[in-house]
């Protein structure tokens, strides 16, 4: 395989050619598509045809999956790794997650041990006369650190936000079961890429509650100050899928958001992986 990396021209990503992942990827191959990952932050292959244990093989090049606490209402007979984000209703009962995602986030920062990678797998994408609907949209945490005034990363220096599962608008009720298991968590608000060695602001509305050693109004002032930043236009991707587009992005250097433009009879199938990472430094 010859493997192109071709950026998307925005404030990251960049799309991958050349690689088929319903084969077998060699070392090589894999090392190409993983610097481009490290370097962009966000990866795109469009038009593949894989299989649910496919999808698993190559989340697993990156690290250990994760098995998502959604996946025991949405997950995939025989792939517990993926669960389904989806509108699509069966039997009276929604297959997946219907509205996952709408806030700016990254995944699983509510977690002492955050999530490295994240794939989305587009098998239906809702459109409205030819037009696609329900894009997803990327920001450059990286970049929008490196942009801040000095006296700005000076005070952020050494701060540490609280990350509460509790804090998101998540659209259903969670099992107490599951909130037991995400107590909140200190992660830095400046966060070093463990692979880069790149500073990037770890910090969004939400799932970020507090700061530590601030009080509540303060904290929540330069928490809504600094998300603000981060999701500037000129550090964001907006990303219109493709059936057969494969997405995979770095939890430590980008934050998303899916938009909510689209409902019922307008159908979206997702399948969702999760890559273990590593306690933020």
């Amino acid at each position: 395989m010859t493997v192109g990396v071709v950026p998307t021209g925005a404030g990251l990503g960049a799309e991958i050619s050349g690689v088929d992942l319903s084969q077998p990827l060699d070392d090589s191959t894999f090392a190409e598509v993983e610097a481009a990952f490290d370097q962009h932050g966000v990866i795109i292959l469009r038009d593949q045809k894989i299989t649910p244990e496919q999808q698993v093989t190559f989340s697993g090049r990156f690290g250990e999956c994760a098995v998502n606490h959604n996946a025991a209402d949405f997950g995939i007979d025989g792939s517990p790794e993926i669960y389904l984000i989806s509108n699509i209703v069966e039997d009276g009962r929604f297959i997946g997650t219907p509205k996952a995602g709408p806030e700016w986030h990254t995944d699983m920062s509510y977690a002492k041990v955050p999530a490295r990678a994240t794939m989305l797998h587009a098998i239906e994408v809702p459109e409205m006369d030819g037009l696609p609907l329900g894009d997803t949209e990327f920001a450059n945490t990286a970049a929008a650190y490196d942009a801040l005034p000095e006296t700005m990363k000076h005070r952020l220096a050494g701060l540490k936000g609280i990350f509460d599962f509790r804090g998101r608008k998540r659209g259903r009720p969670i099992s107490e079961e599951t909130i037991a298991k995400y107590p909140p968590v200190e992660h830095p608000i400046v966060r070093t890429h463990p692979r880069t060695g790149r500073k990037g602001l770890y910090v969004m509305r939400n799932d970020c509650t507090g700061i530590v050693g601030f009080e509540s109004e303060d904290a929540l002032s330069l928490i809504g100050a600094l998300a603000n930043h981060i999701t500037r236009p000129e550090f964001v991707y907006r990303h219109r899928w493709r059936v057969g587009d494969v997405v995979v992005w770095d939890n430590c250097t980008a934050q998303h958001k899916a938009m909510q433009d689209y409902d019922l009879p307008q159908r979206r199938l997702m399948w969702r992986t999760t890559v273990k990472g590593t306690e933020p430094f």
